[in-house]
C-alpha cells in the first residue's frame, strides 16, 4: 500500500501543470468570456480581419494562377528556342522600299542559319495562310493553315492526342496530310475520332493523320501582326504548303512567315539570338523586317512583371488588414474605458501590470486569430468565385495562407499592445473611484 501511495503521489507530481501555463489558460478563458459578452461588437471588429485575410489570399491566388499560365505558355514556346518572325509591310510603298535592300525572310536565311549556328539542334521554317474556304464548314472561325517541317512539333512541344504528327517522309513527298489543333478538330469534325477523315482547304483535300492535345491559350503565335489561336490551326508539311497552296496576299509578305530554332542543351539562347540577329541584319542589309523573340528572356521578364503585379495587389489587399487592426485597437480601447473599475479591483487585489497587459492583449489576439481562421475560408471562397465568374485561373498556395494568417495574428498583437499597456497604467485608486 505504501508503494502504491508513492506511485500515486509520483503520478500527481507528473500531472501537475506549471503555474505559468495555467495562468495563460485562465487568461484565455477570461478573454473568451469577455468577447462572448460583446458578441456583436466582436463580430464587427473581426470582419475587418476576415476581409483582409480573404483579400490577401484572393489576390495571391490570382497572381499564382497568372504566373502558372504564363510559365506554361513560355515553356510551350520553349526556353531553349529562338523564334524569328517576319514583319509584313503595311503598304505597297513600304514593301517597295524594303525590297530595294532586303529580300525578306527566305529559304536562303534558313540555309545560312543552319550552316552558321553551331549550338543549333533543329530548325523549322514556317508559312501561314488564312484559307478562303474549308470543308466541312467550320462551326466557328476558319482555322489557320500552317506549313512547317516535322521538327516543328518537337520545337514547340506539340503532343498528339490522337494519331501522329507528320514526319520528314510526308514533307519530302509533299503528302496531302494534315494534323489538327484541338479547336480546329472540334470546329470541323466535331468530338468524334478524326484520324482517317478528310477535310478540304481551299481546293486541296487533306487526310487527317493526327490531332494535337489542347495548348495553352494565354498567348498565340504572332502571324502577320495578328495573334492566332494556337488550337485553331491546321498543320501541313512545308513542301505540301508550298506546292499545293497559293496565298493571294503573298505579294505583301515574305517567302517565309517565320523560322523557329531549338538550341542544344546548355546553349545561351540570348547570345545565340544576338548572333542570329547579326546574321539576318547582314543578309537583309540592315532592314528591320524581322523580329527575334527569346522565350528564356521573355520568361525572366514575365516573372519580374508577375512579382511586381503580386506585390501591388497584396499591398492593396493589406489595407483591409490595416483597417481591421485599427478596428481591434478601437474596440480594445473602448473595452478598457468600460472596464476601468474592473481593472482597479484587479490591481487592488494584487494583479500586476503584466497581468493586465496579458489580459487585454489576449483578447485582441483572439479576435485576430478567429478573424484569420474565418478569413482563410473566405479567401478560398473568393478564389473560387473569381475563377468561376471571371474565368481566370486561381491557385491558393500554402504559402499565401500562412502569410495571410500570420499577418492577421501580427496585426492583433501590434494593434493590441497600446490599449493593453494603457490599461495596465491606470491608477488603481482612480480606477476604483471611476463610475
Amino acid at each position: 500500500m505504501i508503494v502504491s501511495g508513492e506511485k500515486a503521489n509520483a503520478g500527481a507530481v507528473r500531472l501537475r501543470v506549471p503555474w505559468s501555463v495555467r495562468r495563460y489558460f485562465a487568461d484565455f478563458a477570461q478573454a473568451a468570456e469577455n468577447l462572448r459578452a460583446q458578441k456583436t461588437r466582436t463580430l464587427l471588429t473581426a470582419l475587418g480581419i476576415v476581409f483582409g485575410v480573404g483579400s490577401v489570399i484572393g489576390m495571391l491566388s490570382i497572381g499564382a494562377g497568372a504566373r502558372e499560365e504564363s510559365l506554361r505558355f513560355i515553356e510551350q514556346l520553349g526556353v531553349r528556342n529562338v523564334l524569328i518572325d517576319s514583319r509584313p509591310a503595311t503598304s505597297r510603298e513600304e514593301l517597295q522600299q524594303r525590297r530595294r535592300s532586303s529580300p525578306g525572310l527566305t529559304d536562303r536565311d534558313v540555309r545560312i542559319l543552319e550552316t552558321n549556328i553551331d549550338p543549333l539542334e533543329m530548325l523549322s521554317a514556317r508559312r501561314t495562310l488564312h484559307p478562303g474556304k474549308v470543308l466541312p464548314k467550320p462551326a466557328r472561325d476558319i482555322p489557320e493553315l500552317y506549313g512547317v517541317r516535322a521538327a516543328y512539333a518537337t520545337i514547340h512541344n506539340l503532343r498528339p492526342e490522337e494519331g501522329v504528327f507528320f514526319d520528314a517522309g510526308h514533307d519530302a513527298a509533299s503528302a496531302a496530310v494534315c494534323v489538327l489543333g484541338e479547336s480546329a478538330k472540334v470546329n470541323l469534325l466535331g468530338y468524334g475520332p478524326a484520324v482517317g477523315k478528310f477535310i478540304k482547304v481551299n481546293d486541296v483535300w487533306l487526310e487527317v493523320i493526327g490531332v494535337l492535345a489542347e495548348q495553352v491559350l494565354a498567348g498565340a503565335q504572332n502571324t502577320g501582326g495578328q495573334m492566332q489561336d494556337l488550337n485553331n490551326v491546321i498543320y501541313v508539311p512545308l513542301n505540301t504548303f508550298q506546292y499545293r497552296f497559293w496565298d493571294n496576299s503573298s505579294f505583301m509578305k515574305d517567302d517565309l512567315d517565320g523560322i523557329d530554332l531549338r538550341l542544344k542543351p546548355g546553349a545561351d539562347s540570348i547570345e545565340v539570338a544576338k548572333i542570329v540577329t547579326a546574321i539576318l541584319n547582314s543578309t537583309h542589309h540592315g532592314t528591320q523586317d524581322f523580329t527575334v523573340t527569346i522565350p528564356a528572356a521573355l520568361l525572366a521578364q514575365q516573372q519580374r512583371t508577375q512579382t511586381i503585379f503580386t506585390y501591388v495587389m497584396v499591398a492593396i489587399a493589406a489595407i483591409s488588414l490595416l483597417v481591421g487592426g485599427i478596428g481591434i485597437m478601437n474596440i480594445v480601447l473602448a473595452t478598457v474605458l468600460e472596464r476601468t473599475r474592473e481593472i482597479g479591483v484587479r490591481r487592488a487585489t494584487g494583479a500586476r501590470r503584466n497581468d493586465i497587459v496579458r489580459q487585454f492583449l489576449t483578447e485582441s489576439v483572439l479576435i485576430s486569430v478567429a478573424g484569420g481562421v474565418i478569413g482563410v475560408g473566405f479567401g478560398f471562397f473568393l478564389a473560387w468565385l473569381i475563377a468561376k465568374s471571371a474565368e481566370w485561373k486561381t491557385i491558393v498556395t500554402p504559402s499565401s495562407v500562412v502569410i495571410a494568417f500570420g499577418v492577421s495574428v501580427a496585426v492583433g498583437v501590434i494593434f493590441g499592445i497600446y490599449p493593453a499597456v494603457k490599461a495596465s497604467r491606470i491608477n488603481p485608486i482612480e480606477a476604483l473611484r471611476y463610475e
